[in-house]
């Protein structure tokens, strides 16, 4: 089978495998090996490659996935768009577990993390949107039967710890609507290969200081990413088969006018 391929998704705590008969591709990188071998399949006429962001024995806590060549690896085997699922806390009442949310906007709170390809050079990427409309567009109509809730920011934090009750109403008093440990910097590495990025977000507890409710567990997020694996699965499907042949939206520009100081592939 060839490697290539144009759509690309990293899956997120639960779902470590997507495609039927799909063959496994060694990558290397610059920055090292990805989380992974990353799978490559064909869903209808489109392929798509599949890459476990944390590896497939959750091997990678989100303060040491190896996000550079995650992302590198996949551009690298002709990947132009991803949908990244991830499991999120609600930070609101009416987000609840089991919710699907489909973000608009990202609040880094990490912290240590390298977060950039370019350490030489004056390379400023535009990160005002950090999702692609289109993207976010296909998502949303693909996740129609499920009511997503559209638009949100998520609040990223450095883990792997979860959030005290003082942190979680603080994130939710700055306009944070869902929690997470490895939206950032997925998404801006992902601008900076100018590439699609679009997220997808399963709710799996109430964060610990909305209305007093019970501490997070380990154990609580897992179960209820696993309940909703099939449904997930079902939407990530159909999506990666909407998503536009054509780039229109403003993603692949990212980078114009800007000299790079390193080759990319």
């Amino acid at each position: 089978m060839n490697a290539a391929a144009e759509i690309g998704v990293i899956g997120g705590s639960g779902l470590y495998a997507l495609l039927d008969d799909a063959e496994e591709f060694e990558v290397s990188t610059p920055y090292g090996a990805p989380s992974d071998p990353i799978t490559v399949a064909r869903v209808g006429d489109r392929r798509v490659a599949f890459l476990p962001r944390h590896g497939r024995d959750h091997r990678y806590p989100p303060h040491r996935i190896p996000y550079r060549a995650n992302l590198w690896a996949l551009r690298a085997l002709g990947v132009r768009q991803i949908v990244a699922p991830c499991a999120v806390g609600g930070l609101r009442p009416e987000l609840g577990p089991g919710t699907f949310v489909v973000p608009d906007q990202l609040i880094d709170r990490t912290s240590g993390r390298v977060q950039t390809f370019y350490d030489e050079g004056a390379v400023h990427v535009s990160f005002a949107d950090p999702y692609c409309p289109a993207g976010r567009a296909v998502v949303l109509e693909s996740a129609r039967e499920l009511a997503p809730v559209d638009g949100g920011a998520m609040v990223v934090v450095e883990g792997p710890r979860f959030s005290t009750r003082a942190e979680s109403r603080w994130f939710t008093a700055i306009g944070g609507a869902v929690v997470n440990m490895t939206g950032h910097p997925e998404a801006v590495l992902a601008r900076e290969l100018a590439l699609c990025y679009t997220a997808i977000a399963l709710v799996t507890d109430l964060d610990a200081g909305v209305e007093g409710g019970p501490a997070v567990t380990h154990e609580e997020v897992f179960r209820v990413f696993a309940a909703n694996t099939e449904r997930l699965r079902g939407v990530l499907l159909n999506a990666v088969l909407q998503l536009p042949a054509e780039r229109t939206c403003p993603c692949p520009t990212a980078l114009d006018g800007i000299k790079l100081p390193i080759a990319l592939p």
